[in-house]
């Protein structure tokens, strides 16, 4: 018999922030896989570290920090095969992934080549937009209300027509984009209901208003924008 691969979201950064099904499987697997980037340590592995037993086998998915999509692709490619070596030798694998597994999770990616050929379990996790809003203290939406999730590369043009259509709307994938995203905002006349919130949940936490929020944010920062709320405060 094949082993059971299992997608653990992690949640947004802190560890108490891990569902106890996800803590359970962590500290009883003996075959642990995880995301790292061009070769630094696995941010997803800092957080469920203290979970992992010592004489665990780890896979790491070493990822490239390129815009070309193929040396990743090549990455998941390798990392599906050392996970599908484990499964036919009738392991069962715990697959890390930061937030939730499939809210732009990289689980997602394994799971597209091992889904179909093996048993694939997947435990949700505490996302980003929902731990930005609560460390913001803005309710995201009510009753009929829309909400639009939004990646920062978009152009402009594409973020102002999905802006235009809901009532709250979340930017993610911040990053080197916010100044220009800032300008939009500011232009479109929502710029005083916008909140940034950068390392939610981690050491460092900041929330501020998207006015005076740095021109220089990292990966791990989100806009929250409530049309209708209060001007921050």
């Amino acid at each position: 018999m094949t082993g059971t691969l299992h997608g653990v979201g992690l949640g947004p950064g802190a560890p108490d922030l891990m569902t106890l099904r996800a803590a359970r499987l962590i500290g009883g697997a003996a075959v642990i896989a995880y995301p790292a980037l061009a070769g630094a340590p696995s941010f997803a592995r800092a957080i469920a570290a203290d979970l992992i037993a010592a004489d665990a086998r780890e896979i790491v998915i070493d990822l490239p920090m390129r815009t070309d999509r193929a040396p990743a692709q090549a990455a998941y490619d390798a990392g599906a095969a050392a996970i599908a070596a484990e499964l036919d030798a009738g392991c069962d694998v715990v697959c890390l992934c930061e937030g939730d597994p499939f809210f732009y999770g990289s689980f997602m990616y394994l799971f597209a080549r091992l889904a179909p050929r093996y048993r694939v379990e997947v435990v949700p996790g505490v996302t980003s937009v929902t731990a930005c809003a609560a460390r913001a203290g803005r309710p995201l939406v009510a009753r009929n209300e829309a909400l639009c999730v939004l990646p920062g590369p978009l152009p402009d043009a594409e973020l102002r027509a999905r802006i235009a259509g809901a009532e709250t709307i979340v930017i993610m994938k911040v990053g080197r984009h916010l100044p220009r995203i800032r300008a939009l905002l500011d232009g479109m006349g929502h710029l005083a209901q916008a909140v940034y919130v950068e390392r939610a949940s981690l050491p460092g936490e900041v929330v501020l208003p998207l006015a005076t929020a740095p021109d220089d944010a990292p990966y791990f920062s989100m806009i929250l924008l409530t049309k209708g709320a209060d001007p921050w405060l």
